[in-house]
């Protein structure tokens, strides 16, 4: 009897008095099988449906078979199963596997789930986007169309508590699992697992995948039975696999297992071994949950998986390798003791095994929200806020992803979604990708767009050891054509000779022997590229286009569909500008570094400019021809720094990236003027023409505000900030720091004065004061705080006080010079001056200057300003 089997009665009681439970059952417990069958017969399910998530397609498969197996039936009558591209039900189905996006688009269809009864999120710990996507729209379909329809989540390793609340509070059913005792050894010190954490990811790649070897053959020589390997992707699986080729000449299969694998040969990772025989699979986190592997006695973990995150700061999303959580680890050691006991490799050590997460990150915490915005879009709710999720979509990310959307004419301005929104949807692609199919149809290159959005949902099918594929994808595409021509799996080119047709064929394969010999193909790759082209051609109606074949010189367009913040535009300092503000650049030796416009499909996100890995050129007239709607031309008149003056030019924009300038020949007087005064702004009021009295005159200005502070404030500050009014009026015409030294700067700055002001300046902070000689002298306003009359001492002989201004209420200081017009004493208080230190000023000015007139009294003294004073026509 399987564990899960006691409390099958409970889970089935809760669900009868709720309309929902959580059940938490260890691996082993038979939860996928069990539960779907054993609630079938139940009466809130009489003649209703039960679907059935599961996290991936090998998996629903599975699941499928093994019940249809237990009610003695095939696949397709009770029990069946929805995945991409392949169905398997039938008019009996009563129970339907399905995977998370299948879900969605049933949702979408019918949003009350019509002949359904129960919904089951099978694994829900992996927390994938879907599933938290699917899981929020059947809580408010349950709320708004459904009263009576259940949801059951399921997991091994899951926090329940927050889920059951989320559900409403609903039961939570746990039981153990059937588990043998699982012998743990850590060997990251011994095998190399832990020399992954090395600098350099090559290095560290390497150093993981020896440290898997040498486990792999630690395990083969100290235990029985097959072994379950995990590693991050395919690509380390078949390095790893090469390692092991020589296993096979000791009756030792190794196998791979992963989603990109054809059924047979997942079939086969996942039959049991012959007799006398033993099998290493290596797999991702594929086998971690809802798969059984028969045979599996030994697991060896590497400790890593790789999750696609992405970057709300650029727009990109880049795959990452991470070190798995706690519970995940522990459902990888337990695929050790599922049928008795097991061995668990761990290629790290405990101390190590501390910092790991306690769970697996939601994955839309850090995903792409763009489908799941579409999604939303069609569902009815532009904010997430209007649905419950356990953990909500972050509002930078889904925000970008709406910004995306309308910039791929899936929603309209308000959010809502378009005609076109509605049948990009229908094509199940990354809404990039079936905007590009869509966009390429009426041009007749649906077929081109098909093959390169396969392409870019499957791995490079260019591989390099030690050096990446050129980025250049239209080497891709040109294996593609040559494997078309060759096969024919694809329609050819009608629009040509025969002739024409099998030069063009001979050149694609050229260019495709050329990447072969240099980089390598993944045929198995290619292949699944083909059924997938194909088959979104008869998705998307492009095999009812005119044949057009593979247009290789068209990739840079179709990707700028796809693509189109990422079109970018050679910067003359090196690297590109991308249409989005951000900057992207080629590893060295790329055979694109040179081209003028390029579009980039994948980015690192890494440093100030992101590794562009995949692109394809893109002319400009293309981009004119059918971007047009999104150029915008825009008049820039800006000041120039360097050549002191107004640049008017004419733009043409796309985004960030300027296409084509002119200059502009009349520009706007306005933005002249605007940017004019911008320019002074920028250089500072030292640009004007400051002449002598100019500078006099704002210095008797500043002077009055000290005294009076409702005059106008002409500090640098106040006048750079009030461009526009004091000196606005009197700049037309003007576009150059030359053609500056015209403005007249004293009308300017009278400008700034009442009538009333200006009368008041003249008697109050008079330019000149009249002394008893006759000069009449100019006041020193630099400083408002102390204005200065500098004066040769015998000009003010008979003069006992000091002269105010401001109506009286300031003296000004008196700058006392000697015959050469040196200072001799600075006075605020003359007849202090006269009184107390003439005397010693005298003595000193008599013996310097002995021709000169020093009279004892200088109170009563004549002024004058020669060398003695003149009386009736003759010096004195």
């Amino acid at each position: 009897m399987l564990p899960i089997e006691p409390v099958l009665p409970e889970l089935a009681a809760a669900l009868d008095t709720h309309r929902g439970a959580v059940l938490v059952a260890e691996p082993g417990a038979g939860k996928s099988t069990r539960v779907p069958l054993y609630l079938l017969n139940e009466p809130w399910t009489s003649g209703q449906r039960i679907l059935m998530l599961e996290p991936r397609r090998l998996a629903a498969r599975s699941v499928a078979r093994c019940m249809a197996s237990l009610l003695g039936e095939k696949v397709g009558q009770t029990v069946g199963y929805r995945v991409r591209r392949e169905t398997h039900v039938g008019p009996a189905t009563r129970i339907e596997v399905v995977t998370e996006g299948v879900l969605t688009r049933m949702l979408q269809a019918d949003p009350a789930l019509e002949g359904v009864g129960l919904v089951i999120f099978d694994e829900f710990h992996e927390r994938s986007l879907h599933a938290d996507l699917g899981l929020a729209l059947c809580l408010q379909a349950q709320e708004l169309f459904r009263p009576d329809l259940r949801i059951l989540v399921m997991s091994a390793t899951l926090d329940a508590g927050p889920v059951a609340k989320l559900l409403g509070d609903v039961p939570i059913v746990r039981t153990e699992g059937r588990s043998f005792p699982v012998a743990t050894y850590y060997l990251g010190r011994l095998v190399g697992g832990s020399a992954a954490r090395t600098a350099a990811p090559w290095e560290a790649a390497r150093a993981m995948e020896q440290g898997v070897e040498n486990a792999v053959r630690k395990a083969l020589a100290e235990t029985d039975g097959d072994i379950l390997a995990f590693l991050p992707g395919a690509r380390e699986i078949r390095r790893v696999q090469e390692r092991l080729a020589d296993l096979a000449g000791q009756g030792v299969r190794v196998v791979p297992l992963h989603g990109n694998l054809p059924h047979q040969a997942q079939d086969e990772a996942l039959a049991p071994s012959p007799p006398g025989t033993r099998k290493v699979v290596l797999s991702t986190a594929i086998a971690e949950t809802s798969l059984t592997v028969p045979g599996v006695r030994v697991v060896v973990d590497s400790g890593w998986m790789r999750v696609a995150r992405f970057s709300p700061r650029t727009g990109m999303t880049r795959l990452e390798t991470v070190r798995v959580s706690k519970a995940a680890a522990d459902q990888r050691r337990g695929r050790a003791g599922r049928l008795g006991p097991g061995v668990c490799y761990r290629l790290w050590s405990e101390e190590e095994e501390a910092l790991f997460p306690a769970f697996n990150r939601p994955e839309v915490l850090d995903a792409d929200l763009a489908s799941c915005a579409l999604e939303l879009a069609l569902w009815g709710v532009s904010d997430p806020g209007e649905l419950r999720w356990l953990d909500p979509p972050p509002a930078a990310a889904f925000n970008q992803a709406r910004e995306l959307l309308i910039q791929l004419d899936a929603l309209d301005l308000g959010g809502r979604v378009t005609a076109h929104g509605k049948r990009m949807a229908e094509l199940g692609l990354h809404p990039r990708l079936a905007h590009m199919i869509l966009a390429a149809i009426p041009l007749g290159l649906g077929e081109t767009a098909c093959v390169l959005a396969a392409l870019l949902e499957e791995r490079d099918i260019l591989r390099g050891e030690g050096i990446a594929p050129d980025a250049d994808i239209r080497l891709r595409l040109e294996v593609m054509a040559a494997e078309t021509g060759a096969r024919g799996h694809l329609r050819g080119r009608a629009r040509r000779s025969q002739k024409e047709d099998e030069a063009a064929a001979g050149g694609a394969a050229t260019a495709a022997g050329t990447a072969s010999t240099r980089w390598g193909v993944d045929w198995d790759a290619v292949r699944r590229v083909q059924e997938e082209a194909q088959h979104l051609m008869e998705l998307a109606g492009a095999s009812k286009e005119p044949k057009g074949g593979i247009d290789v010189d068209k990739c840079g367009l179709l990707l700028a569909f796809a693509f189109p913040d990422r079109i970018g535009a050679r910067r003359p300092s090196g690297g590109y500008l991308l249409r989005n503000g951000r900057g992207a650049a080629f590893s060295s030796g790329q055979s694109l570094a040179n081209e003028m416009y390029i579009v980039a499909a994948d980015l690192d996100d890494k440093g100030a400019d992101s590794r562009i890995a995949l692109a394809a050129p893109v002319g400009l007239q293309e981009l004119h021809a059918h971007f047009s709607h999104h150029i915008e031309t825009e008049e820039l008149v800006a000041w120039d720094s360097e050549a002191k003056r107004i640049v008017a030019r004419k733009r043409r924009r796309l985004g960030a990236i300027v296409l084509d300038e002119e200059p502009l020949i009349h520009p706007d007087p306005g933005q002249v003027l605007r940017a004019l005064i911008d320019g002074i702004r920028q250089e500072g009021l030292e640009i004007l023409p400051w002449s002598k009295a100019a500078k006099r005159l704002r210095e008797r200005m500043a002077f009055m505000r000290f005294v009076d502070p409702s005059w106008p404030d002409v500090s640098d500050k106040s006048l750079l900030e009030g461009l526009e009014t004091w000196l606005g009026p009197y700049l037309a015409g003007v576009r150059s720091a030359a053609e500056l030294e015209g403005v007249d700067l004293i009308a300017s700055l009278e400008g700034m004065l009442s009538w009333e002001q200006r009368q008041k300046l003249d008697e109050w902070a008079p330019s000149h004061v009249a002394v008893p000689s006759g000069s009449r002298l100019p006041v020193d306003y630099s400083n408002p705080e102390a204005p200065t009359l500098s004066v040769r001492l015998q000009e003010v002989f008979g003069l006992r006080e000091t002269p105010r201004i401001a109506g009286g209420r300031v003296p000004l200081t008196m700058e006392l010079l000697s015959p050469a017009h040196r200072p001799v004493q600075v006075t605020k208080d003359l007849a202090s001056f006269w009184r107390d230190a003439y005397f010693e000023v005298r003595k000193e000015l008599r013996g310097r200057y002995p021709k000169h007139y020093w009279p004892d009294d200088p109170t009563s003294a004549q002024a004058t300003a020669s060398v003695k004073p003149k009386a009736a026509g003759r010096e004195v």
